[in-house]
């Protein structure tokens, strides 16, 4: 390739044969000659799906960024790639994170791709799709779907967090099947990902503060007109990037993440945060580990009024200001001068943001809560750590000792619960196996368990819950997550047994089994590793080189880019 050429020209700048060829049967879709005579060539990586219905209006999203990159001098060209719907995939989208990725990076490599602009939405998607153009490095837009409008129920506005608050009333008997079904309808009653502050709005918020994305980008609603303007400006965008030849990795610097680490901090980010931007970092070569998520978060107050940590939802963030008016208050905790999509620095983008509700926004001197972040604690229980949302747990229970109560796994856990012979009371810590990256597989959202039925009708909100799983961005608890080892790779999480006592204290960053070295062995010896009979496919492929929690989960030979030349032609 010549220097400066464009990449789509090995393509539709050939002669003969090969040029006939790439250029023909595109022409049946009715595109003029001049197309292909040195016009940057746009991807629009597209998950839009009827099983992801956070991003089923993405088509018209689609749609506003060829308007953009035809304005520009562009060369629009739409493709799919594989949609993980949060809320449909069994037995998790997390299982299917990678193989997504896969798609994204072959479907950009293989094709006469200049520049990508990737519409995400629903949770795993914006990894997914961040993943793979990583490994390709070409320039490259993330536009978010934007969140649904808060709901209305009975009066009340209501999100994705409160599913964990109706299913312990109905468990409880205060809402009946009629109010269950009403309320289904009232929530998700616009397009869009989760109101709240879940794993989808902290994807659309790492993004934003990666610089992978125009300024507000994370919080204007789905059903807003504005959600379509960016979208526009991001087409007309990509396109000067291109000409630009500013690429993801000139983007993606260590100073990105660890902008983005304390951004998610500030907002009460998910805890699914971890693992993708790990997951992201492998993937463009930066050198990010778990504890860099504790250390980078310590001194950054919650500014973000905002469920599951708070009160408010996304569009409240957005009409209070947005995202940049946030990062504005806690600019002197950013690396300022990190470039970003639009070419600006962070600075730049966000010195003019104003907040206009400080109820939702608040300062550095007058925050939220003091305490945020995800914090990282280690021990003899989780050797290479386990992360918990200080934010989204209750004060008490931040330092606590108490009995094991164990679940094999996540039948076990459904069979026993709300037995009434379970001995179990509120000073039990609940140990749930075998939800891990190899052992569900997948990893699950089932980290937040419900609690059983005889101690919520006692009143009792929360307990201290411990697995090698994942919970969902809109839950909250407190909830001891991402134990790594896993159970199913031989991690002690393993070994313990129900009555054994278990110590969390959070200020220490420690987790400990009180359990000898020597009973632990003992008990090694007597452990068989689960077998799930699963000798084939992607799933046998995932469980063979899927890496632990602490590491990101992605696979083993999936590290690192194999970047965007291709050197054969297909005819």
């Amino acid at each position: 390739m010549k220097k400066n050429q464009l990449r789509s020209q090995n393509w539709f700048g050939k002669s003969g044969k090969d040029g006939f060829l790439y250029r023909a049967w595109m022409k049946n879709q009715g595109i003029p000659s001049d197309f292909f005579e040195g016009k940057p060539v746009i991807g629009i990586c597209n998950t839009w799906s009827e099983l992801t219905p956070c991003n089923a209006h993405f088509r018209d999203l689609a749609e506003a960024v060829k308007k953009g990159v035809l304005e520009a001098g562009g060369f629009p060209v739409e493709f799919p790639v594989m949609s993980l719907g949060e809320t449909l995939i069994k037995p998790t989208a997390m299982l299917y994170r990678n193989l997504a990725s896969m798609d994204v990076e072959e479907s950009i490599r293989a094709n006469p791709i200049d520049g990508v602009v990737l519409l995400c939405g629903c949770d795993k998607t914006t990894p997914s799709l961040v993943m793979g153009a990583c490994s390709v490095d070409l320039p490259t837009l993330v536009i978010s779907g934007g969140p649904m409008m808060k709901g209305k129920w009975k009066g009340k506005d209501i999100g994705t967090s409160d599913v964990w608050r109706f299913a312990e009333a109905y468990k409880l008997g205060e809402l009946s099947q009629e109010e269950f079904v009403e309320a289904e309808a009232c929530m998700a009653r616009t397009q869009g990902h989760c109101a709240v502050m879940g794993t989808a709005s902290t994807m659309a918020t790492m993004v934003e503060a990666l610089g992978l994305s125009l300024p507000n980008n994370a919080a204007i609603p789905a059903a807003d007109s504005r959600r379509k303007v960016i979208s526009q400006l991001s087409g007309r965008r990509i396109v000067e990037m291109v000409q630009e030849n500013l690429t993801l990795s000139k983007i993606l610097t260590r100073e990105a993440f660890e902008n983005a680490i304390k951004v998610n901090a500030a907002i009460g980010g998910s805890t699914n945060f971890v693992i993708h931007l790990l997951a992201i970092a492998g993937r463009i070569g930066v050198d990010l580990s778990i504890d860099d998520f504790d250390r980078l978060s310590q001194d950054i107050p919650l500014l973000a009024n905002l469920q599951p940590s708070g009160e408010h939802f996304m569009e409240d963030l957005y009409y209070a200001g947005g995202l940049p008016a946030v990062m504005k208050q806690m600019l002197e905790h950013l690396h300022k001068n990190t470039i970003t999509v639009n070419g600006k620095t962070v600075a730049e983008n966000v010195t003019q943001s104003e907040i206009y509700n400080s109820e939702i926004i608040s300062s550095l001197k007058n925050p939220f809560k003091p305490n945020s972040g995800i914090a990282v604690v280690k021990g003899n229980l989780a050797p290479n750590g386990a992360v918990i949302k200080p934010s989204a747990a209750t004060p008490a229970l931040m330092k606590h000792r108490g009995k094991a109560v164990v679940f094999e796994n996540i039948e076990d856990y459904h069979a026993k619960i709300d037995h009434p012979d379970l001995d179990i009371d509120e000073n039990s810590v609940m140990v749930l196996k075998n939800v891990g990256p190899k052992g569900y597989p997948g990893m699950a959202e089932v980290g937040n368990i419900s609690l059983p039925k005889k101690l919520l009708e006692k009143g009792i909100k929360d307990m201290v819950r411990i697995s090698d799983g994942r919970m969902s961005g809109t839950g909250f608890g407190t909830v001891v997550l991402h134990v790594s080892p896993e159970a199913a790779a031989g991690g002690n999480i393993a070994l313990v047994q129900n009555g054994d006592w278990i110590a969390l204290d959070v200020d220490n960053r420690s987790l400990t089994l009180e359990v000898s070295e020597e009973e632990l062995e003992n008990r090694r010896k007597n452990w068989i590793a689960p077998n799930l009979n699963i000798n084939r496919g992607y799933v046998s492929l995932y469980i063979t080189h899927v890496e632990q929690a602490h590491l990101g989960a992605d696979m083993s030979f999936l590290k690192g880019k194999s970047g965007s030349e291709v050197a054969r032609d297909s005819h």
